[in-house]
């Protein structure tokens, strides 16, 4: 795809002018960094460099002339340079290649850009490769060069000790050279040399030709892309995966192993703990940078030694998929949410299901054997799902209506001999609209994605509830929601009857509104006793409305059920500066 892309950005010319524009974006923001991300930096030089001209030909041409004019000013100066490295490195007996080497149009335009710098102001054009026999040997050679010429502080670089995610290893210094002019040098042994041009895969051609054995170069980036495509089916989600990896300002990180590992710039604890494993990512908990307690969206920095703490019972959070920065991380949360998701309302729908069979008279769910097979098949036909835990999924994400499929499968069990049970049938109660009672489905608040609390009522435990099949899950509402009562006028069959659990296992959210006068330190007393009523505040609003007497504060507090929310109201209405305090439900 790449040699394609390259093929076309270099008969770009032969192509309508009105596509210009399109293909250069797309090359510049995609095709060229996956290149880069590769190691294959020719053919990414080339693609900035034909894309550019396409997108900008003026420019591009102004600068070529530019370049053209000072390659010829400066013709002796480079010439000079040349020979006095090679005469210092033949003082110390050090074989070395010397390649000249100038800056591409685009980095340059880059960084007149970046800097506000006219073209006369750009020193760096130039720059040598140094080619040496052996890693020893490139820092042999920087101490040469440093002795010869004075080193720009701040513009060394070690990418042999501590490797590019690409592959890349070199040493990078600037030098003042001659006239004051700033040299880059680039100091490299054969090997990394045609892994910096070609790319990660030439490394195992270059050692297969030379009869030594494969040495691991990082292939992290590369194996990180296979694993988003083996988790993501659709094409917009796996570049939405891709694309936050392709302009990485790389940190470097430690293990508590000291094991060096290199973050994109933002990456977070979370990030980490996935670019060791998946399934570390997965049981995160908490983390220690440099030995002290962080939270879990804290950003890395270089040097950080990063330890993850792992839980087996736990799993990710869907708070995760707002603060992490890779796309590997970003697809291996939502891709455990997902399957969670799937799981939970297999249960469920499993659940209604036989509740629904219930109220037909058949005690159970048929088993999935080859007694029950044609049934299943009869099923499977009708409702158009490929197996039966794929429908068991719809009918618990509401897709299907649970007693719409208990009629029919009980209309096939029926035609194979099975008989209702007439008395099973007796047992369920009828409700109000006359629809088989089902039995309720019980909620503890462990649900996870198989189950939404409506962000409209927002029910507490003690509350009275119903249950809505709407296609994304089981929404539970108030029963007195409007929207509840609304949606259930027009879809009863889509209501199911929920209740709570004895024992619930968490906290939840309830919106209140509490009208007080604009006296000096309101918002504290009643943040007060809310405090006092043991509810956690999740978030406050205030109406702009200064210059009325009274102000409406909107809270989202954290309860466990009804009777602390009541409490929680009842101390807020004793303050003198509260007017009214009441619970907001839709």
């Amino acid at each position: 795809k790449l040699a394609d892309r390259t093929h076309n950005m270099r008969t770009m010319s032969d192509m309508p002018r009105s596509k210009w524009g399109r293909i250069s974006s797309e090359t510049l923001e995609i095709y060229a960094p996956i290149a880069h991300r590769l190691g294959l930096n020719q053919t990414y030089r080339e693609l900035q460099d034909l894309s550019f001209k396409h997108l900008h030909p003026w420019r591009y041409a102004t600068l070529e002339k530019a370049i053209a004019r000072s390659r010829t000013r400066r013709r002796d100066l480079v010439q000079r340079v040349q020979d006095e490295v090679n005469t210092a490195f033949s003082a110390q007996g050090l074989p070395v290649r010397l390649l000249g080497r100038e800056s591409t149009l685009y980095s340059l335009y880059l960084r007149m850009l970046k800097n506000q710098l006219s073209f006369a102001k750009v020193t760096d054009i130039y720059g040598f490769r140094v080619i040496v026999p052996k890693t020893l040997d490139c820092y042999t050679a920087l101490g040469v060069l440093h002795q010869k010429y004075k080193p720009m502080p701040g513009r060394f670089k070690d990418y042999i000790a501590i490797a590019k995610s690409n592959g890349y290893q070199s040493l990078h210094t600037t030098l003042v050279g001659p006239s004051s002019v700033n040299i880059e040098f680039q100091l490299r042994t054969e090997e990394m040399n045609i892994v910096a041009e070609a790319g990660v895969a030439a490394h195992w051609l270059y050692k297969a030709q030379k009869g030594h054995d494969s040495e691991h170069l990082s292939t992290q980036w590369l194996q990180s892309l296979l694993d988003i495509q083996n988790e993501t089916r659709d094409a917009t989600e796996f570049w939405d995966h891709v694309k936050v990896d392709l302009f990485p300002d790389a940190v470097y990180v430690f293990t508590p192993k000291s094991e060096i590992m290199a973050m994109p710039r933002g990456a977070t604890v979370v990030d980490f703990a996935y670019a060791i494993h998946s399934k570390i990512g997965n049981r995160t908990i908490a983390a220690k940078i440099n030995d002290e307690e962080v939270p879990l969206r804290t950003e890395l920095k270089s040097g950080d030694v990063v330890q993850i703490i792992t839980s087996e019972t736990a799993t990710p959070n869907p708070a995760w998929l707002s603060f992490v920065k890779t796309g590997r991380a970003r697809s291996k949360i939502r891709s455990f949410l997902k399957n969670s998701a799937q799981s939970e309302a297999g249960q469920l729908g499993d659940t209604l299901l036989a509740q629904a069979l219930r109220s037909e008279g058949i005690d159970s769910v048929p088993p999935q054997d080859e007694a029950n097979k044609g049934v299943w098949d009869e099923i499977l036909r009708i409702t158009g799902n490929r197996t039966p835990a794929e429908l068991l999924v719809d009918i618990g994400m509401g897709r299907r209506i649970a007693s719409l499929v208990a009629a029919r499968m009980t209309s096939f069990m029926t035609k194979q001999g099975v008989r209702p049970d007439a008395l099973l049938i007796t047992q369920e109660r009828f409700n109000t609209d006359n629809r088989p009672f089902q039995g309720a489905v019980t909620l503890n608040g462990d649900e996870s994605s198989s189950v939404h609390y409506s962000h409209c009522c927002r029910p507490v435990p003690g509350d009275p509830i119903l249950g809505y099949l709407g296609g994304q899950g089981l929404v539970v509402h108030h029963a007195h929601c409007h929207n509840a009562i609304k949606l259930r006028e027009k879809d009863v069959d889509r209501f199911i009857t929920v209740d709570w659990a004895e024992d619930i296992t968490r906290a939840f959210e309830a919106g209140i509104v509490v009208t007080v006068q604009n006296n000096k330190g309101v918002l504290a007393r009643v943040a007060a006793e809310l405090a006092s009523a043991e509810a956690d505040i999740v978030r406050v609003e205030m109406t702009d409305e200064v210059a009325v007497g009274t102000t409406d504060l909107r809270f989202i507090i954290s309860v466990q059920n009804n009777v602390q929310l009541e409490n929680a109201l009842r101390n807020l209405r004793r303050l003198h500066s509260v007017i009214r305090a009441s619970r907001i439900i839709a």
